[in-house]
């Protein structure tokens, strides 16, 4: 069982948000119960610090996205709201010029719902999975776009409406669109710990599409869905040493 923890500012601000929480837990139970059986999670965290995006931020951590884990705890908001303007101001100060592209993307993400938000707190949840060998290892240089690839597509895959799914992966393709050439002039095998040193916000986010683009692909179209097939190979590379770049292995450079 994983403790929760409130860190509210006031019983009144808990009290706003605690019909989110409740709901985001009961998913998250089931979502669990998948990784258990399918996907070797083993070790939970022992705990969810539940706050708000600002304390997440600046309190918690300087991260600037409102969730994320270590080996013992995850760091979530909650709030609905929240998500939506944390994804929208990605687009502010960056001078894109695809106004209709824009405008939907938008309109997207001013309608997402708790089922969004859970994704993002199943994403946190993956990284406990022992089918990634060197987790929560202080500094990571390479290979870690599989890992934060692998769990967002498996927190979108499995708890979203396949509707949903393809919608989404059609935002995030289309915020690759944009923003790769302004900031994805390296190879992915390059998405390291120092990537959140970042200073915008979207430089930071287009790894996670990028990376979820590359292991889509590998899921979807390489390996007929078979996501163990994935791991698999995966582990191949690790335990023979690592000899080539993870993406020339997996033939995903173009991403």
């Amino acid at each position: 069982m994983i403790k929760q923890i409130f860190a509210f500012e006031s019983i009144i601000d808990y009290e706003d948000y605690a019909n989110e929480i409740k709901i985001l837990t009961r998913k998250l139970e089931l979502y669990k119960e998948c990784l258990v059986n399918e996907y070797e999670l083993k070790v939970l965290p022992k705990t969810i610090v539940w706050t708000n995006k600002e304390n997440a931020t600046t309190v918690f951590s300087k991260v600037p996205v409102p969730a994320y884990t270590n080996e013992e705890t995850i760091f979530m908001t909650p709030i609905v709201d929240e998500w939506k303007n944390f994804y929208l101001s990605l687009l502010e100060g960056e001078g894109v010029a695809h106004i209709d592209t824009i405008t939907y993307i938008k309109q997207y993400f001013q309608s997402i719902t708790i089922d969004h938000v859970f994704c993002v707190l199943a994403h946190e949840l993956t990284h406990h999975i022992e089918l990634f060998p060197d987790d929560f290892e202080d500094e990571r240089n390479d290979s870690i776009w599989f890992e934060e690839g692998m769990c967002e597509y498996l927190s979108q895959k499995l708890t979203l409406t396949e509707v949903q799914f393809n919608e989404l992966r059609k935002i995030n393709n289309l915020m690759i669109e944009i923003f790769k050439p302004n900031y994805g002039d390296f190879p992915l095998d390059e998405f390291g710990s120092g990537s959140y040193n970042q200073i915008s916000l979207a430089s930071i986010m287009l790894n996670y599409w990028r990376s979820t683009a590359a292991i889509q692909y590998l899921v979807d179209d390489c390996y007929s869905g078979d996501v163990m097939k994935v791991f698999n190979l995966y582990h191949e590379w690790y335990e023979k040493g690592k000899q080539q770049p993870l993406t020339d292995f997996f033939g995903v450079s173009r991403f």
